[in-house]
């Protein structure tokens, strides 16, 4: 006999939210030993106690950019449209069935009010709780740096260099210099620089030399051997060099461990005369490769 059933939406769900996520997910196993009740307290000057709307409670705030990094989820209008569907992430951020999520443009205020330097503040918190944890050794880092494509279109670049030129030297009937059109590719002289007019903080930069520029940002970190877990990181503009970046990282990392670590490595982008000198100053061995030596010509 062919069976059927009448689908009815049900008035209550029996049980809790916890009990419809499997154990192995993994915002069930970080929360398992996540504890951000103190982030309130962290950020409480950023808010008034006594007026105005209810603001997104903090701890949930951070839940949900949590929950995007942990899902790959890197834009917040598709992590609140996930959310909305997701019961894990309605239940890691401490939202139930018959709540009402944030809108994505919250996070994006949030991250603005807070500011880099006390979300640096809540990071370095999280470090020191895996120090505790046993979760860090600080003998050995690792230091690497990678290109993150900005969200901006071949579109919105545009060569200034020759425009500028040409301005500041027009004489006075000479024409408007005409714009050119946006493409891919190196730009035409060593001096002419592209840049982003939706995000003119991107530069043009690019990991191989058979790929064409694209306008990036670069993320700077330092890893911990014991579990990989991130001590140090920072952000620059894509055409920065790594190799540059060595000593204050090292500064960095060592006032959060409380001591220096005793060895370092890196690819050969760090070997440089200074950054050996940085390592053997601060009594710290560098496992890093020389550049290879390009071939002489024939």
């Amino acid at each position: 006999m062919l069976g059927d059933r009448e689908v009815q939406e049900p008035l209550f769900i029996p049980g809790s939210l916890r009990e419809l996520i499997p154990d192995d997910h993994i915002l069930k196993q970080v929360a398992a030993v996540l504890d951000l009740r103190w982030v309130r307290d962290a950020v409480q000057d950023c808010y008034t106690l006594d007026n105005g709307r209810p603001s997104v409670p903090p701890e949930c705030a951070v839940r949900l950019m949590l929950a995007g990094f942990f899902l790959g989820i890197v834009h917040d209008r598709k992590l609140m449209r996930e959310a909305q569907v997701n019961l894990a992430i309605r239940w890691f951020a401490g939202y139930g069935l018959d709540q009402s999520l944030p809108e994505h443009s919250s996070l994006t205020r949030i991250r603005q009010r807070w500011g880099a330097a006390r979300f640096r503040r809540i990071f370095l918190r999280t470090v020191r709780q895996c120090l505790e944890a046993g979760l860090v050794c600080g003998e050995t880092v690792h230091v690497d740096a990678t290109l993150i494509r900005a969200e901006v279109s071949w579109e919105s670049l545009a060569l200034q260099h020759a425009e500028q030129t040409l301005t500041e030297n027009a004489l006075p009937d000479d024409p408007p210099p005409a714009q050119p059109p946006p493409g891919r590719g190196r730009p035409a002289g060593p001096e002419a620089k592209r840049r982003s007019a939706t995000d003119p903080e991107a530069t043009l930069a690019t990991s191989c030399r058979q790929h064409h520029l694209e306008p990036t940002y670069k993320q700077h970190a330092v890893v911990d051997d014991r579990a990989g877990v991130i001590l140090d990181v920072a952000l620059t503009t894509g055409e920065t060099s790594e190799g540059t970046q060595l000593p204050d990282q090292l500064d960095r990392v060592t006032a959060t461990l409380g001591q220096a670590p005793a060895t370092v490595t890196s690819d050969a982008g760090y070997a440089h005369s200074a950054n050996y000198a940085a390592c053997e100053a601060r009594g710290i061995d560098p496992v890093i490769p020389p550049q290879r030596t390009p071939p002489p010509h024939v």
